[in-house]
Protein backbone atom coordinates (compact mmCIF):
# COMPACT_ATOMS: atom_id res chain seq x y z
CA UNK A 1 0.00 0.00 0.00
CA UNK A 2 1.99 3.63 -0.92
CA UNK A 3 1.38 6.63 1.08
CA UNK A 4 -0.61 7.98 -0.92
CA UNK A 5 -3.52 4.69 -0.46
CA UNK A 6 -2.50 4.77 3.50
CA UNK A 7 -4.06 8.56 3.99
CA UNK A 8 -7.23 7.59 1.72
CA UNK A 9 -8.08 4.67 4.00
CA UNK A 10 -7.65 7.08 6.60
CA UNK A 11 -8.98 9.74 5.79
CA UNK A 12 -12.11 7.69 4.73
CA UNK A 13 -12.29 5.71 8.04
CA UNK A 14 -12.08 9.01 9.83
CA UNK A 15 -14.94 10.32 7.67
CA UNK A 16 -17.40 7.74 8.72
CA UNK A 17 -16.71 7.31 12.38
CA UNK A 18 -18.66 9.44 14.71
CA UNK A 19 -17.55 13.04 15.00
CA UNK A 20 -17.54 15.24 18.21
CA UNK A 21 -16.55 18.74 18.95
CA UNK A 22 -15.08 19.82 21.90
CA UNK A 23 -15.41 23.59 23.08
CA UNK A 24 -12.34 24.71 24.62
CA UNK A 25 -9.02 23.59 24.51
CA UNK A 26 -8.23 23.47 28.06
CA UNK A 27 -7.09 20.33 30.51
CA UNK A 28 -10.56 18.71 30.69
CA UNK A 29 -11.08 19.43 27.09
CA UNK A 30 -7.49 18.10 25.75
CA UNK A 31 -8.05 14.82 28.08
CA UNK A 32 -11.59 13.99 26.54
CA UNK A 33 -9.71 14.79 22.80
CA UNK A 34 -7.65 12.00 23.60
CA UNK A 35 -9.73 9.37 25.12
CA UNK A 36 -12.19 9.60 22.38
CA UNK A 37 -9.59 9.74 19.51
CA UNK A 38 -8.14 6.39 21.24
CA UNK A 39 -11.78 5.07 20.75
CA UNK A 40 -11.14 6.20 17.11
CA UNK A 41 -13.79 9.32 17.48
CA UNK A 42 -12.96 11.84 14.88
CA UNK A 43 -12.13 14.72 17.33
CA UNK A 44 -12.29 18.73 16.68
CA UNK A 45 -10.75 20.86 19.37
CA UNK A 46 -12.27 24.41 19.25
CA UNK A 47 -10.70 27.09 21.70
CA UNK A 48 -11.63 31.03 20.88
CA UNK A 49 -7.69 32.01 21.97
CA UNK A 50 -4.76 32.13 19.51
CA UNK A 51 -3.28 28.40 21.48
CA UNK A 52 -4.90 26.19 23.74
CA UNK A 53 -4.08 25.62 27.27
CA UNK A 54 -3.69 29.27 28.35
CA UNK A 55 -4.47 28.90 32.07
CA UNK A 56 -2.27 25.89 32.32
CA UNK A 57 0.71 27.55 30.80
CA UNK A 58 0.58 30.08 33.26
CA UNK A 59 -0.09 28.18 36.07
CA UNK A 60 2.96 26.58 35.16
CA UNK A 61 5.10 29.33 35.17
CA UNK A 62 5.63 29.44 39.07
CA UNK A 63 5.94 25.56 38.70
CA UNK A 64 2.93 23.30 37.51
CA UNK A 65 1.30 21.53 40.60
CA UNK A 66 0.04 18.57 38.69
CA UNK A 67 -1.68 16.56 41.61
CA UNK A 68 -1.06 15.79 45.14
CA UNK A 69 0.50 12.63 46.18
CA UNK A 70 -1.55 12.06 49.68
CA UNK A 71 -4.09 9.00 49.75
CA UNK A 72 -6.83 8.68 47.13
CA UNK A 73 -8.90 8.55 50.35
CA UNK A 74 -8.48 12.04 51.73
CA UNK A 75 -7.89 13.48 48.10
CA UNK A 76 -11.44 12.73 47.36
CA UNK A 77 -12.47 14.84 50.63
CA UNK A 78 -11.05 17.96 48.98
CA UNK A 79 -13.90 18.86 46.83
CA UNK A 80 -16.21 19.48 49.74
CA UNK A 81 -20.16 19.54 48.47
CA UNK A 82 -19.15 18.22 45.25
CA UNK A 83 -16.87 15.38 46.36
CA UNK A 84 -19.92 12.87 46.03
CA UNK A 85 -20.86 13.79 42.41
CA UNK A 86 -17.01 13.32 41.60
CA UNK A 87 -16.35 10.65 43.16
CA UNK A 88 -16.58 7.95 40.35
CA UNK A 89 -14.58 10.73 38.03
CA UNK A 90 -11.55 10.75 40.65
CA UNK A 91 -11.76 7.27 41.18
CA UNK A 92 -10.93 6.67 37.45
CA UNK A 93 -8.61 9.17 37.59
CA UNK A 94 -6.39 8.94 40.69
CA UNK A 95 -3.43 11.27 41.32
CA UNK A 96 -1.10 8.31 40.48
CA UNK A 97 -2.72 8.71 37.46
CA UNK A 98 -2.49 11.75 37.11
CA UNK A 99 1.49 11.08 37.58
CA UNK A 100 1.40 8.07 35.19
CA UNK A 101 -0.29 10.53 32.00
CA UNK A 102 2.38 12.62 32.97
CA UNK A 103 5.26 10.07 32.70
CA UNK A 104 3.43 8.90 29.64
CA UNK A 105 4.22 12.08 27.99
CA UNK A 106 7.90 11.95 29.14
CA UNK A 107 7.47 14.55 31.96
CA UNK A 108 9.41 13.42 35.01
CA UNK A 109 7.62 14.25 38.46
CA UNK A 110 8.65 14.94 41.39
CA UNK A 111 6.41 14.99 45.15
CA UNK A 112 7.76 18.35 47.27
CA UNK A 113 7.60 18.51 51.12
CA UNK A 114 4.04 19.47 51.17
CA UNK A 115 3.01 16.45 49.38
CA UNK A 116 2.65 18.21 45.95
CA UNK A 117 3.56 16.69 42.76
CA UNK A 118 5.84 19.32 40.21
CA UNK A 119 7.54 18.03 37.14
CA UNK A 120 10.77 18.44 37.15
CA UNK A 121 11.26 21.27 34.78
CA UNK A 122 8.65 22.93 37.22
CA UNK A 123 6.85 24.32 33.81
CA UNK A 124 4.06 23.26 31.74
CA UNK A 125 5.00 23.98 28.48
CA UNK A 126 7.13 20.77 27.75
CA UNK A 127 4.16 18.98 28.72
CA UNK A 128 1.45 20.83 26.68
CA UNK A 129 3.87 20.19 23.59
CA UNK A 130 3.82 16.22 23.84
CA UNK A 131 0.33 16.10 24.32
CA UNK A 132 -0.27 18.06 21.50
CA UNK A 133 1.75 16.10 19.42
CA UNK A 134 0.19 12.95 20.83
CA UNK A 135 -3.54 14.39 20.15
CA UNK A 136 -2.21 15.36 16.88
CA UNK A 137 -1.08 11.92 16.27
CA UNK A 138 -4.13 10.27 17.49
CA UNK A 139 -5.67 12.25 14.90
CA UNK A 140 -7.56 15.08 16.89
CA UNK A 141 -7.92 18.75 14.97
CA UNK A 142 -7.52 21.38 17.31
CA UNK A 143 -9.33 24.55 15.74
CA UNK A 144 -8.09 28.42 17.87
CA UNK A 145 -9.64 31.61 17.36
CA UNK A 146 -12.86 29.99 16.78
CA UNK A 147 -15.37 31.67 19.76
CA UNK A 148 -18.38 29.55 20.32
CA UNK A 149 -21.23 31.79 20.44
CA UNK A 150 -24.14 29.59 20.72
CA UNK A 151 -26.55 26.76 18.87
CA UNK A 152 -27.86 27.81 15.77
CA UNK A 153 -30.75 24.81 15.47
CA UNK A 154 -28.72 21.98 16.10
CA UNK A 155 -25.77 22.98 14.67
CA UNK A 156 -22.86 25.30 16.63
CA UNK A 157 -22.01 28.97 15.81
CA UNK A 158 -18.53 29.95 15.92
CA UNK A 159 -16.95 33.54 16.08
CA UNK A 160 -13.82 33.78 13.70
CA UNK A 161 -11.87 35.51 12.35
CA UNK A 162 -13.37 34.81 8.39
CA UNK A 163 -16.73 34.96 9.68
CA UNK A 164 -19.43 32.93 11.56
CA UNK A 165 -18.74 28.97 10.76
CA UNK A 166 -21.40 26.77 11.82
CA UNK A 167 -20.43 22.84 13.13
CA UNK A 168 -22.72 20.07 13.23
CA UNK A 169 -21.33 16.99 15.03
CA UNK A 170 -22.74 13.57 16.80
CA UNK A 171 -22.01 14.60 20.36
CA UNK A 172 -20.26 18.37 21.74
CA UNK A 173 -18.50 18.77 24.87
CA UNK A 174 -18.33 21.86 26.36
CA UNK A 175 -14.79 22.73 28.86
CA UNK A 176 -14.94 26.27 28.23
CA UNK A 177 -13.64 26.69 31.78
CA UNK A 178 -15.26 28.90 34.46
CA UNK A 179 -15.00 32.42 35.67
CA UNK A 180 -11.58 33.29 36.70
CA UNK A 181 -8.40 34.71 34.71
CA UNK A 182 -10.65 36.31 32.03
CA UNK A 183 -7.99 37.49 29.59
CA UNK A 184 -6.90 33.67 29.54
CA UNK A 185 -9.73 32.66 27.83
CA UNK A 186 -12.43 31.35 31.00
CA UNK A 187 -14.80 34.58 30.80
CA UNK A 188 -18.06 32.72 31.58
CA UNK A 189 -19.76 34.40 28.18
CA UNK A 190 -21.42 31.15 27.75
CA UNK A 191 -23.57 31.47 30.82
CA UNK A 192 -26.75 33.19 29.01
CA UNK A 193 -26.36 31.24 26.43
CA UNK A 194 -27.15 28.05 28.33
CA UNK A 195 -29.39 29.60 30.53
CA UNK A 196 -31.54 30.42 27.73
CA UNK A 197 -31.76 26.61 26.96
CA UNK A 198 -32.88 25.81 30.49
CA UNK A 199 -29.73 24.86 32.06
CA UNK A 200 -29.30 25.74 35.70
CA UNK A 201 -26.44 28.07 36.63
CA UNK A 202 -25.01 28.86 39.98
CA UNK A 203 -23.47 32.14 40.54
CA UNK A 204 -19.84 32.16 39.81
CA UNK A 205 -17.61 33.36 43.25
CA UNK A 206 -14.08 33.68 43.75
CA UNK A 207 -12.07 30.54 44.77
CA UNK A 208 -8.43 30.65 45.91
CA UNK A 209 -8.51 34.05 46.40
CA UNK A 210 -7.40 36.76 48.48
CA UNK A 211 -9.22 39.27 50.69
CA UNK A 212 -9.33 42.85 51.01
CA UNK A 213 -8.73 44.32 54.23
CA UNK A 214 -8.53 47.88 55.73
CA UNK A 215 -5.30 48.40 56.37
CA UNK A 216 -4.46 52.10 58.06
CA UNK A 217 -2.12 53.62 55.65
CA UNK A 218 0.61 53.42 57.39
CA UNK A 219 0.69 49.40 58.18
CA UNK A 220 -0.11 49.09 54.62
CA UNK A 221 2.79 51.31 53.22
CA UNK A 222 5.53 49.70 55.72
CA UNK A 223 4.70 46.10 55.12
CA UNK A 224 3.01 45.40 51.62
CA UNK A 225 4.50 42.65 50.02
CA UNK A 226 5.95 41.18 53.39
CA UNK A 227 5.39 37.27 53.60
CA UNK A 228 3.82 36.03 57.28
CA UNK A 229 6.12 32.71 57.26
CA UNK A 230 5.42 29.33 59.75
CA UNK A 231 1.92 30.71 60.89
CA UNK A 232 -1.05 28.72 61.20
CA UNK A 233 -4.86 28.62 60.86
CA UNK A 234 -7.50 26.33 61.51
CA UNK A 235 -9.45 24.60 58.40
CA UNK A 236 -12.05 21.75 58.68
CA UNK A 237 -11.19 21.48 62.06
CA UNK A 238 -7.62 20.88 61.43
CA UNK A 239 -4.60 23.17 61.94
CA UNK A 240 -2.80 24.08 58.75
CA UNK A 241 0.69 25.54 58.88
CA UNK A 242 2.00 27.74 56.40
CA UNK A 243 2.82 31.42 54.84
CA UNK A 244 0.95 34.32 53.39
CA UNK A 245 1.95 37.85 51.91
CA UNK A 246 0.42 41.21 53.29
CA UNK A 247 -0.29 43.42 50.62
CA UNK A 248 -1.36 46.86 49.86
CA UNK A 249 -5.41 45.59 49.44
CA UNK A 250 -5.15 42.81 52.38
CA UNK A 251 -3.73 39.15 52.69
CA UNK A 252 -3.38 36.60 50.26
CA UNK A 253 -1.35 33.40 49.46
CA UNK A 254 -1.03 29.37 50.18
CA UNK A 255 -2.66 29.47 53.76
CA UNK A 256 -5.74 32.04 53.01
CA UNK A 257 -6.35 30.12 49.39
CA UNK A 258 -6.78 26.82 52.04
CA UNK A 259 -9.15 28.21 54.02
CA UNK A 260 -10.77 30.60 51.72
CA UNK A 261 -14.43 28.99 50.89
CA UNK A 262 -15.79 29.15 54.22
CA UNK A 263 -14.54 32.65 54.91
CA UNK A 264 -15.81 33.40 51.29
CA UNK A 265 -19.03 32.44 51.60
CA UNK A 266 -19.36 33.69 55.20
CA UNK A 267 -18.39 37.29 53.90
CA UNK A 268 -21.21 36.99 51.18
CA UNK A 269 -23.90 35.90 53.32
CA UNK A 270 -23.04 38.27 56.36
CA UNK A 271 -20.66 41.00 55.80
CA UNK A 272 -18.28 39.86 58.23
CA UNK A 273 -15.09 37.64 58.14
CA UNK A 274 -11.63 37.00 60.16
CA UNK A 275 -8.75 35.14 59.29
CA UNK A 276 -7.72 33.54 62.61
CA UNK A 277 -3.67 33.26 62.49
CA UNK A 278 -1.76 31.59 64.96
CA UNK A 279 1.65 33.51 64.90
CA UNK A 280 3.68 31.17 67.05
CA UNK A 281 2.07 28.18 66.03
CA UNK A 282 4.98 25.74 67.96
CA UNK A 283 4.36 27.62 71.20
CA UNK A 284 0.90 27.16 73.87
CA UNK A 285 -0.49 30.15 75.16
CA UNK A 286 0.95 28.74 78.93
CA UNK A 287 4.58 29.04 77.63
CA UNK A 288 3.97 32.55 75.32
CA UNK A 289 2.44 34.11 78.98
CA UNK A 290 4.98 32.78 81.01
CA UNK A 291 7.74 34.28 78.65
CA UNK A 292 5.75 37.24 78.45
CA UNK A 293 5.36 37.81 82.34
CA UNK A 294 8.82 37.32 83.06
CA UNK A 295 10.06 40.48 80.64
CA UNK A 296 11.31 43.19 82.75
CA UNK A 297 8.38 46.25 82.97
CA UNK A 298 11.05 48.42 81.95
CA UNK A 299 11.36 47.39 78.34
CA UNK A 300 9.06 48.94 75.40
CA UNK A 301 6.30 46.90 74.13
CA UNK A 302 8.47 45.63 70.54
CA UNK A 303 11.11 44.48 73.19
CA UNK A 304 9.17 42.88 75.67
CA UNK A 305 7.40 41.32 72.60
CA UNK A 306 10.41 40.47 70.62
CA UNK A 307 12.43 38.80 73.58
CA UNK A 308 9.31 36.80 74.67
CA UNK A 309 8.05 35.47 71.66
CA UNK A 310 10.50 35.98 68.82
CA UNK A 311 7.87 38.22 67.17
CA UNK A 312 8.72 40.81 65.42
CA UNK A 313 8.37 43.03 62.09
CA UNK A 314 5.27 42.16 59.91
CA UNK A 315 3.64 39.81 62.88
CA UNK A 316 4.16 42.32 65.38
CA UNK A 317 2.85 44.80 62.67
CA UNK A 318 0.13 42.65 62.28
CA UNK A 319 -0.73 42.20 65.93
CA UNK A 320 -0.53 46.31 66.67
CA UNK A 321 -2.73 46.83 63.93
CA UNK A 322 -5.89 44.00 64.73
CA UNK A 323 -5.27 45.11 68.32
CA UNK A 324 -4.74 49.02 68.96
CA UNK A 325 -4.61 48.46 72.56
CA UNK A 326 -2.38 45.23 72.27
CA UNK A 327 1.04 47.38 74.51
CA UNK A 328 -1.86 47.60 77.01
CA UNK A 329 -2.97 44.01 77.61
CA UNK A 330 -1.70 41.37 80.33
CA UNK A 331 0.55 38.69 79.75
CA UNK A 332 -1.83 36.65 79.38
CA UNK A 333 -4.37 38.15 76.69
CA UNK A 334 -1.26 39.09 74.99
CA UNK A 335 -0.59 35.59 74.35
CA UNK A 336 -3.93 34.68 73.44
CA UNK A 337 -3.81 37.41 70.61
CA UNK A 338 -0.84 35.95 69.13
CA UNK A 339 -2.40 32.64 69.14
CA UNK A 340 -5.79 33.63 67.17
CA UNK A 341 -5.37 37.13 66.20
CA UNK A 342 -8.22 37.80 63.97
CA UNK A 343 -7.88 39.77 60.82
CA UNK A 344 -11.04 41.50 59.78
CA UNK A 345 -11.64 40.56 56.24
CA UNK A 346 -13.75 43.36 53.86
CA UNK A 347 -14.21 41.43 50.78
CA UNK A 348 -12.96 38.92 48.18
CA UNK A 349 -10.74 40.23 45.59
CA UNK A 350 -12.32 40.25 42.19
CA UNK A 351 -13.27 36.90 40.90
CA UNK A 352 -10.82 38.10 37.51
CA UNK A 353 -7.62 37.59 39.78
CA UNK A 354 -8.79 34.96 41.10
CA UNK A 355 -6.73 31.19 40.58
CA UNK A 356 -10.17 29.41 40.25
CA UNK A 357 -14.00 29.94 40.68
CA UNK A 358 -16.65 28.35 42.52
CA UNK A 359 -19.92 27.76 40.67
CA UNK A 360 -21.09 27.03 36.99
CA UNK A 361 -23.17 24.64 36.20
CA UNK A 362 -25.46 22.58 38.81
CA UNK A 363 -24.16 19.31 39.37
CA UNK A 364 -28.68 18.55 39.53
CA UNK A 365 -28.07 19.93 35.71
CA UNK A 366 -26.22 17.14 34.34
CA UNK A 367 -26.20 12.99 34.29
CA UNK A 368 -23.64 10.78 36.06
CA UNK A 369 -22.66 10.99 32.04
CA UNK A 370 -21.76 14.42 32.16
CA UNK A 371 -24.52 14.92 29.64
CA UNK A 372 -26.64 18.27 30.10
CA UNK A 373 -30.21 16.83 31.18
CA UNK A 374 -31.90 19.48 28.96
CA UNK A 375 -29.37 19.32 26.21
CA UNK A 376 -29.50 15.63 24.59
CA UNK A 377 -26.04 15.29 23.39
CA UNK A 378 -24.86 18.11 24.92
CA UNK A 379 -21.87 17.27 27.80
CA UNK A 380 -20.01 19.31 30.24
CA UNK A 381 -16.46 19.12 32.36
CA UNK A 382 -14.21 21.10 33.73
CA UNK A 383 -14.45 24.01 35.42
CA UNK A 384 -17.57 24.95 34.15
CA UNK A 385 -19.28 22.98 36.49
CA UNK A 386 -19.96 23.70 39.80
CA UNK A 387 -17.39 22.60 42.14
CA UNK A 388 -14.11 24.00 43.68
CA UNK A 389 -11.08 22.47 45.61
CA UNK A 390 -8.03 24.12 47.12
CA UNK A 391 -4.69 24.96 45.43
CA UNK A 392 -2.37 21.83 45.50
CA UNK A 393 -2.75 19.72 42.67
CA UNK A 394 -6.53 19.22 42.92
CA UNK A 395 -7.80 21.69 40.76
CA UNK A 396 -6.15 19.92 37.57
CA UNK A 397 -6.84 16.54 38.82
CA UNK A 398 -10.82 17.17 38.66
CA UNK A 399 -10.56 18.83 35.20
CA UNK A 400 -8.65 15.68 33.77
CA UNK A 401 -10.89 13.68 35.67
CA UNK A 402 -14.31 14.75 34.64
CA UNK A 403 -13.16 15.14 31.24
CA UNK A 404 -12.25 11.63 31.11
CA UNK A 405 -15.51 10.97 32.65
CA UNK A 406 -17.40 12.88 30.04
CA UNK A 407 -15.61 11.20 27.23
CA UNK A 408 -16.77 8.06 28.60
CA UNK A 409 -20.67 9.04 28.67
CA UNK A 410 -19.71 10.31 25.12
CA UNK A 411 -18.53 6.67 24.13
CA UNK A 412 -22.10 4.98 25.73
CA UNK A 413 -23.95 7.92 24.16
CA UNK A 414 -22.02 7.49 20.43
CA UNK A 415 -22.37 3.71 20.95
CA UNK A 416 -26.37 4.26 21.62
CA UNK A 417 -26.44 6.80 18.83
CA UNK A 418 -24.98 4.28 15.85
CA UNK A 419 -26.30 1.08 17.26
CA UNK A 420 -29.09 -0.53 14.38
Amino acid sequence: MTEADRQALMGSARHSAPQVAIVGGGPAGLMAAEMLGRAGVCVTVYDAMPSVARKLLLAGKSGLNITHSEPHERLRTRFGAAGDFLRDALDAMTGRDVEAFAAGLGVETFTGSSGRVFPVAMKASPLLRAWLARLAGLGVTVRTRHSWKGFDGQALLFETPDGPVHVAADAVLLALGGASWPRLGSDAAWVPVLAERGVTIAPFRPANCGFDVCWSALFAERFAGAPVKSVATGIDGRVVKGEFVVTRHGIEGSLVYAGCAPLRDRLLETGQAAFIVDLAPDRTVEALSASLHRQAPKLSFSNRLRRATGLDGVKAGLLREAVPDIAGRDARALAQCIKALAIPLASPRPIAEAISSAGGIRLDAIGADYQLKVLPGVFAAGEMLDWEAPTGGYLLTACLATGAQAARGMLAFLGEKTSP
